[in-house]
């Protein structure tokens, strides 16, 4: 299938990667719009019960941020007590979500947070996001993170950054 080529390619930054950092990433672009009065759309696909001292201080960033937390935790990790078609649930009402507030003209800035981890996980269908992607407006800012970037996704980005832990190569004895 071929696919169509967005409207603005140049709006749409891929984290991905198994380091640290990408939501850390996305949260400093959405403080940097911020700080240019734009209107900023962070919504979290999965974390739901998780703690983060980052999404706390977002908050108070309101009324330029809005914030949803759609997802229920992290459904990859054992002990999880919530079955997958919830976190399937939960992930498609964030992709509506997210095509509503695409289409809704009132952001610069949308972040789809660990929407990667959502489709590598399918609580959300590759077509889906691609269509999102395909569809965005111009001038709309869009930032997808999570492990694990689909490589059609990726395709569409015109920046995609790769987080890694080099922490065992710079810690060692006599490297500099």
């Amino acid at each position: 299938m071929q696919h169509q080529e967005p409207k603005n390619k140049a709006g749409i930054v891929v984290l991905t990667g198994d380091g640290k950092g990408k939501t850390s990433s996305a949260l400093g672009m959405a403080l940097m719009a911020v700080g240019h009065k734009m209107r900023v759309c962070i919504i979290q696909f999965m974390k739901g019960d998780l703690y983060s001292g980052e999404i706390e201080g977002v908050k108070w960033l309101a009324p330029l941020v809005e914030f949803h937390q759609a997802g229920r935790g992290i459904c990859s990790i054992q002990g999880n007590p919530i079955p997958y078609h919830e976190h399937r649930a939960n992930a498609q009402c964030a992709i509506e979500l997210a095509r509503a507030k695409i289409h809704s003209g009132i952001f610069e800035l949308i972040i789809l947070d660990e929407i990667n981890n959502a489709i590598k996980l399918r609580l959300v269908d590759l077509p889906q996001v691609l269509e999102l992607l395909d569809t965005k407006p111009a001038g709309l800012q869009l930032v997808l993170t999570g492990r694990d970037a689909h490589p059609e996704v990726c395709e569409r980005a015109h920046a995609v950054t790769e987080m890694r832990d080099v922490t065992p190569c710079c810690s060692s004895p006599g490297t500099s």
